[in-house]
């Protein structure tokens, strides 16, 4: 097992260039339109899941990040699996309808942390000693491992069963003592090396800035472990075009850290959403220079932590943010066409909106434009501080047959009093790439 880490001035180098070369636009708070300098489109949704409580009645459930699994037999019958944190997983088809749900591994003692499913993604078709399978690929955050669940529409229980080998082993923390600290699994993406046809997952790690490669590999019966290749740790610390040296207020201790994760398969290419910073641009295997591609608008306002109000306040702002994202930097998927163009999304938490840039690497991943998905009735809200979204764009039947885009809501309405209340959004791919291509 190697690691590797970034220099620190040769990043500050590649962040002053691009701090310097870019002149900020005051944010717009409700975000502004590529080509009319006008309000965002606004998408509405065609269907929602169930709601989720974050409480002790619930389950301990928060949505937070889904996957659409294709059944290329049958499309019709394709199917969402999601994260619902300490509520564990589940898995819906595209009526929104809940097929199955799985609990969290428990605690490993009494006194330990639970198992606490972060992100999820797939491999297809995953040679394992009992044959190929399609794989859902989860972090548990609660564990710091990551979990392996094999896909078959037709099995009796449920399509969704665990094989992950019991000798899988942390992905960060030496001890379960590291492990309860929760400075653990976070976000997640697989990628298939095409050169090899190696399959992996590229992991983050929960209030740090590193993320780890991970060689995926069959284990006896039918199960599934991994091995650490390397670890890549982002910049913490920047130097803005003034001379100064600029960190996101955080909570003592914390580092400013990476969720939202995809990579794109024609080019081994991976887009990391550092939360308080921006969205990175980096080989998929860790080597190499990262190029962060956006910043938050945020970017570069200094603040301080207030321990009473666990809050921080911002001081004033040096103008050197992005004008597309309010922090933070969540979801990310890649929206691929036929062509091989295509628009790699990422969810705005801060403002409630979705931002589109340019697949093609010659382009400079240049932004494309934008949207929100708002109310489509008093009993279908629209989706507010996305975390987690996924998107395909493949025939899914008579009911998405441009695609689907799936998106967490933060906030669902209408409420059940003071419960914390999250579901996922399914908007039909069609509307996006109407905007987007217009």
């Amino acid at each position: 097992m190697t690691r590797s880490t970034i220099a620190r001035p040769a990043v500050l180098a590649v962040i002053t260039a691009l701090t310097a070369t870019a002149l900020a636009v005051p944010a717009q708070a409700e975000g502004r339109h590529r080509v009319s300098g006008g309000p965002l489109p606004a998408l509405t949704p065609r269907a929602e899941t169930p709601v989720l409580h974050d409480d002790d009645a619930g389950g301990n459930a928060d949505a937070d990040d889904p996957a659409i699994w294709r059944d290329d037999a049958a499309p019709g019958r394709s199917l969402v699996v999601a994260t619902a944190k300490e509520g564990g997983l589940r898995v819906y088809d595209l009526d929104a309808r809940l097929v199955q749900s799985i609990a969290a591994p428990p605690a490993a003692g009494e006194e330990d942390a639970p198992g606490r499913f972060n992100n999820v993604d797939l491999v297809h078709g995953l040679r394992l000693s009992s044959g190929q399978s399609d794989l859902a690929v989860t972090s548990d955050r609660g564990h710091d491992r990551l979990r392996f669940h094999r896909i078959d529409r037709d099995r009796v229980g449920g399509p969704l069963t665990d094989i992950t080998a019991p000798a899988a082993p942390a992905v960060f923390s030496q001890d379960q003592a590291e492990i309860n600290d929760q400075r653990t699994a976070y976000g997640l993406a697989t990628w298939t090396d095409p050169a090899t046809s190696k399959a992996y997952a590229l992991v983050s790690r929960r209030e740090r800035t590193s993320v780890a490669l991970l060689e995926l590999l069959p284990a006896p019966d039918g199960k599934v472990t991994y091995r650490k290749i390397r670890t890549l740790d982002l910049p913490d610390s920047f130097r803005l075009p003034n001379g100064t040296s600029w960190s996101p207020c955080a909570e003592p201790g914390e580092l400013p850290q990476v969720e939202g994760m995809v990579v794109d398969p024609a080019n081994s290419t991976l887009y990391a959403g550092q939360e308080d910073v921006g969205i990175w641009r980096l080989r998929a295997d860790l080597t190499g220079t990262p190029k962060l591609i956006d910043r938050v608008r945020e970017y570069g306002v200094p603040g301080v932590y207030d321990e009473d109000t666990e809050e921080c306040t911002p001081g004033a702002d040096p103008g050197y943010g992005g004008t597309k994202l309010t922090a933070d930097v969540e979801g990310l998927t890649l929206l691929t066409e036929s062509d091989g163009d295509g628009y790699l999304l990422a969810s705005s938490q801060g403002d409630h909106t979705f931002a589109a840039y340019d697949r093609e690497l010659e382009d400079g991943n240049e932004y494309e434009g934008g949207f929100r998905v708002t109310a489509a009735s008093g009993t279908l809200d629209g989706s507010e501080e996305c975390d987690g979204a996924a998107v395909l764009h493949a025939p899914l039947g008579s009911k998405y047959p441009n695609g689907l885009l799936v998106v967490q809501d933060g906030h669902d309405v209408p409420g059940d009093g003071d419960r914390p209340a999250t579901n996922f959004k399914f908007v039909d791919l069609g509307k996006v790439t109407d905007v987007l291509d217009e």
